[in-house]
């Protein structure tokens, strides 16, 4: 498993805004765009960048709080 996998990562559409949002709320609180497939693209190479850069710092990474609904359930 990819250290990225641990965080949830979703796109949704934003009525307000007329666009998609991607989130990836323990790292990041979003990213937008027009296509939802290179939105998530993007937001899964933008969580692993943000990993890198933990890394190289020598920070910890925050825990994963956020948890897909069946995980709760």
């Amino acid at each position: 498993m990819k250290k990225n996998d641990i965080y949830h990562k979703w796109v949704e559409w934003s009525e307000e805004d007329e666009v998609y949002i991607g989130k990836c709320p323990d790292l990041i609180t979003g990213i937008h765009g027009e296509d939802p497939v290179k939105l998530y693209e993007e937001l899964c190479e933008t969580v692993e960048e943000i990993i890198r850069h933990f890394e190289v710092t020598g920070k910890s990474l925050p825990p994963a709080t956020v948890k897909p609904m069946m995980e709760v359930a």
